[in-house]
């Protein structure tokens, strides 16, 4: 079942988020919604604050759903280690059409649970590094737009907040 996305302005996305305790069959089926939903919209990741729901809890997928085997389910997720920086442009499902150069580091050792609640540690650089860190900032209330500062920063809001005037945001 897809779900919808909330968009930047909704309070939902900054609600702080509780750990998945409980790895049954209503998770899992959560966790395919969350999949369904991002492969949809389209997107490589999704985190469930961004339906709505307030568990530490995201979906990752640089295939967009073209390999199996590159899906990523984090539950409890937290950085072990950051390397490095890269600058490129990010964008996020809730923040639909918009792009902004963001820094991030460029390599990531991320550790959480699996669908099953196995702990796994996962190395990431490049994109990978880029989704995980993007996914966990929605974990932690945060969304692409807070890391930008100055003249970048008030345009993309400026341009939100004209479109949400017009009734289209």
């Amino acid at each position: 079942m897809r779900h919808p996305i909330l968009r930047l302005g909704d309070e939902g996305l900054r609600r702080p988020t509780r750990p998945v305790t409980v790895f049954d069959a209503s998770l899992h089926a959560l966790v395919d919604d969350m999949i369904e939903t991002m492969h949809a919209a389209p997107g490589i990741g999704l985190a469930a604050p961004q339906i709505g729901l307030d568990l530490q809890l995201c979906v990752i997928d640089l295939s967009v759903g073209a390999s199996h085997a590159d899906l990523i389910v984090l539950a409890n997720p937290h950085f072990v280690e950051r390397r490095g920086m890269q600058l490129e442009s990010e964008g996020c499902l809730s923040v639909p059409t918009f792009y902004a150069t963001v820094a991030r580091a460029s390599e990531v050792v991320v550790r959480g649970q699996d669908r099953d609640g196995v702990w796994r540690t996962y190395d990431g650089s490049g994109l990978l590094a880029r989704a995980f860190q993007h996914e966990l900032d929605h974990l932690r209330g945060r969304i692409f737009v807070d890391r930008l500062q100055g003249l970048q920063r008030r345009l993309l809001l400026g341009r939100i907040t004209r479109l949400r005037a017009k009734g289209r945001w």
